[in-house]
């Protein structure tokens, strides 16, 4: 008998069906929480973690690696950007010449890999596990190209992609641009918690960001600062931005244009979520320290390469009256300052959003 023909395939749900790793789906998760089973690919435990608005080009692999192991070594055709939810340890990548450069890292450090490089973690600690979160653009190349071996096993280097040398120390490149704009050309970030940011008022009350360039790639990342006290204005973008609670505590809205209800994400150390295409989003401090956040992404602002990027870095803090993404502090809907200034007052924590807006 003749097989049924089949269609409406996604390889990279097939693969990940195969890694036999658990497979977590949802709005936002806890990171830490995230339960992990050996993973032979990685050598390590793992997960596969595939948010609601993760979109068509983007997934977070989870790696625990146990006291003083380490991963298998690696090479692919995908990007990724790490973020280190626990722990320290230490990673070789090794370049096209044969050179080895290694850099530690420890809670809150940032890793980029060049495109297909080889490279290797290891835990620092002998009796703490580490644990990893890698943002992957593995979907999108999975889909495209539906071969592993091509994917997992090709040979080729990309030389221009491994950057200089001082970046693999926590040195970089700052390149100034405008606020909101500015940008950090590195292979690694040693702590995104202390991390020197630049202001970006007109995101939000006395906000700061850097964008990042990360080892001349494809995959964005960017982290921002709330100081004590405020919000940031709402906004919305296409999919696949994977928001990272890094330092504080506070909490996200977020509705459809044509929704009046508001609904709501907690988040702190090791939460993750991702907004919706056109998800209408906005987040609130509400710890008595400066609240930071680290969004990893499909299409940086050096290389959009989508035109949804383009238009979300053309139009990420002009108003939605004059054809942008942001709304405005003055044109947001009451109820939002209302939660916020409510939830400062259970927590005895003094607003600031007077000093930026009426109430």
């Amino acid at each position: 008998m003749a097989e049924e023909p089949r269609y409406l395939i996604d390889p990279y749900q097939e693969w990940a069906a195969r890694e036999g790793v658990p497979i977590v789906k949802g709005f936002g998760v806890d990171l830490l929480a995230v339960d992990v089973r050996p993973w032979a690919r990685k050598g390590a435990g793992g997960a596969i973690v595939q948010l609601d608005g993760r979109g068509d080009f983007a997934d977070i692999h989870v790696i625990e690696i146990p006291p003083g192991g380490e991963t298998a070594p690696q090479r692919h055709l995908y990007e990724e950007v790490i973020y280190v939810l626990d722990g320290n340890g230490s990673t070789v990548v090794e370049t096209p010449g044969g050179e080895r450069r290694g850099f530690e890292w420890r809670t809150s450090s940032l890793i980029a890999i060049p495109l297909n490089a080889r490279y290797q973690h290891f835990n620092g600690s002998g009796r703490r596990s580490a644990r990893l979160a890698s943002v992957t653009d593995l979907p999108l190349v999975l889909n495209v190209f539906r071969n592993e071996a091509f994917v997992f096993e090709n040979p080729t280097v990309f030389p221009e992609r491994f950057g200089a040398e001082q970046h693999y120390r926590g040195d970089g490149t700052f390149i100034p641009t405008r606020p909101g704009r500015h940008m950090w050309e590195t292979n690694f970030v040693p702590d995104l918690r202390t991390f020197e940011l630049r202001e970006w008022s007109a995101r939000g009350a006395g906000g700061s960001n850097i964008m990042f360039v990360l080892a001349d790639g494809t995959m964005h990342a960017h982290i921002s600062e709330m100081p004590v006290g405020t919000y940031k204005k709402g906004h919305r973008h296409g999919p696949d931005f994977h928001v990272f609670a890094v330092t504080g505590e506070g909490y996200s809205l977020y509705w459809y244009e044509a929704e009046r209800e508001l609904r709501r994400f907690d988040w702190k150390h090791g939460g993750v979520f991702a907004p919706a295409d056109r998800l209408y989003h906005q987040h609130f401090n509400v710890s008595p320290e400066p609240a930071r956040y680290l969004a990893i992404a499909f299409g940086s602002l050096r290389y959009p390469t989508v035109a949804d990027k383009l238009a979300t870095w053309m139009g990420m803090d002009v108003s939605v009256k004059e054809g942008g993404r942001q709304i405005e502090y003055e044109d947001e809907d009451p109820l939002i300052r209302e939660i916020y200034e409510g939830e400062l007052r259970k927590r005895g924590i003094p607003s600031r959003m007077h000093e930026v807006v009426p109430a």
